[in-house]
């Protein structure tokens, strides 16, 4: 209810008085002040601050996130927001070791983000995320919030999230057909399938006449890292590794079987073809029925005329597992002044409208859920014909542990990870595997100490030209049959 005040005859009359006071107050004013000039003029044009974001990635990308930042400072009046690029990730971090780039924002992949804290480049955000009212916990879902949270904090804003899937093409791979000829064929859903279905999908691309080989997995341990985990294997020992841990009985067994498939040279790439060309190249040009891959690839794909293709979940040994790319979005540790208006854009840059422009290039899969399941990124009129399967598989992501050696450790052991799907003979893969865990202790164990007997070099070859410290001549455990030329040509 409103209540509505009367004034009496002494109120007016003490408000009349003041009111006459004020007035002949102003005049004195007016008179004393006329034709001076205010020693200090006052300014009501706000100070701007300068902010710099980095990113990296391909042209339509760079160019989504300038619209990003063309559209902020048009509408900002204390803020004005610089976009420096980069090729790649590695490039940017370069400048950013070496002094070159001091943004104030920045994209970061989450495999360099044990190295970020470590040195100090980054602002944790909760706070500033909590004031600014940025509901974190209903808009992300829980595995992008704990890929970037470490210490009870958010370390980054979670951007991107994609999951390694299975790129097939459609002519090659045909379902239907396979169908026909009474082939184990996965759900019209797309919602998984075993590895029964995915050899047979691979000998059914597999087409001599036509030259065409069925399937290509990186020789590398992210390449392997999905068949490992969905195996009931593991990679590292731990989540403070010590060591890699494939050489233990799970691990073992999943590789054994995904390797008598990788190594059979009917199926797969051989060395020689990879020397001629890059795998994906083989893909596009119809020569090559399945490659695995990230969201990334997807514009690239459907640049290629004529080149009809969609995607499928990582094969299953048992269990949905497969391994992800994280990138998330940084500020910098500097003034707390810089913060703040950093973390004012960072909202823009989260936002619905700001995510759903960068994702309309095909680049990206967003950690927003809100623009993962919109139009903005499914793109229902382009392919591939079955894009919900990024979203659906992002749970089946496995989070590797953060650490600031984890490009050393790939250096260190890739060779060996190769030689398992090239060498023309496997004896013990056991041994080969545990041999690789060793070495991989020289970097991850500071404690380390070599154990009598061990090999600095697990894939290096006897005169044989068996695995070094295995008998000459021992059959193959896990195919006779490697991807080089010898059982091709």
């Amino acid at each position: 209810m409103t209540r509505v005040s009367r004034f009496g005859w002494r109120t007016g009359a003490v408000v009349g008085v003041v009111a006459v006071a004020v007035l002949i107050g102003m005049l004195v004013l007016a008179s004393g002040s006329k034709g001076e000039k205010p020693d200090h003029p006052v300014s009501t044009k706000p100070t701007m601050t300068n902010l710099e974001f980095a990113v990296w990635g391909g042209k339509e990308e760079i160019a989504a996130y300038q619209g990003v930042v063309d559209d902020y400072n048009a509408s900002s009046t204390d803020t004005n927001v610089v976009l420096t690029s980069w090729p790649d990730s590695a490039s940017m971090l370069l400048a950013m070791r070496t002094g070159v780039a001091r943004p104030d924002l920045y994209l970061l992949p989450r495999g360099d983000l044990a190295e970020t804290i470590a040195e100090k480049r980054n602002r944790p955000l909760l706070d500033l995320l909590n004031e600014r009212e940025i509901p974190v916990g209903e808009d992300f879902s829980r595995d992008a919030i704990e890929a970037f949270s470490v210490d009870d904090d958010l370390q980054c804003m979670p951007y991107t999230t994609s999951p390694m899937v299975m790129y097939y093409n459609t002519d090659l791979v045909d379902f239907e057909a396979m169908a026909t000829e009474g082939l184990p064929t996965p759900k019209d859903d797309h919602s998984g399938w075993n590895f029964a279905e995915f050899r047979a999908a691979a000998e059914f691309a597999s087409r001599p006449r036509a030259k065409t080989r069925g399937v290509y997995i990186e020789p590398t341990l992210r390449g392997l890292a999905p068949f490992i985990y969905s195996g009931g294997g593991k990679i590292f020992d731990g989540d403070d590794p010590k060591s890699l841990a494939l050489g233990e009985g799970d691990s073992t067994d999943a590789l054994r079987q995904t390797l008598e498939l990788l190594r059979d040279p009917r199926l797969t790439l051989s060395t020689r073809q990879l020397q001629q060309r890059s795998a994906i190249d083989w893909f596009k040009r119809g020569r090559l029925g399945m490659i695995a891959g990230f969201r990334g690839l997807t514009p690239e794909l459907r640049a290629v005329e004529g080149l009809n293709f969609d995607v499928m979940p990582m094969p299953s040994l048992g269990a949905n597992h497969t391994v992800g790319e994280q990138n998330g979005i940084c500020l910098s540790s500097g003034p707390a002044g810089r913060a703040e208006s950093s973390a004012n854009f960072l909202s823009y840059l989260v936002s619905d409208e700001a995510i759903a422009r960068v994702a309309g290039t095909g680049y990206i899969q967003p950690s927003k859920l809100t623009v993962a399941l919109s139009a903005d990124f499914l793109q229902p009129n382009l392919a591939p014909a079955h894009a919900a399967v990024f979203n659906n598989v992002v749970r089946s992501i496995v989070l590797p542990p953060l650490m600031q050696n984890g490009a050393e450790l790939q250096a260190l052991i890739t060779p060996d990870i190769k030689a398992l799907l090239t060498t023309p003979v496997l004896t013990d893969l056991q041994e080969l595997l545990q041999a690789i865990d060793e070495k991989s202790r020289t970097l991850l164990d500071p404690d380390y100490e070599p154990s009598d007997g061990a090999s600095d070099d697990p894939s290096a070859t006897s005169s044989s030209g068996t695995p070094a410290g295995t008998p000459s001549g021992a059959s193959g455990t896990a195919s006779d049959g490697a991807t080089d030329d010898r059982s091709r040509n």
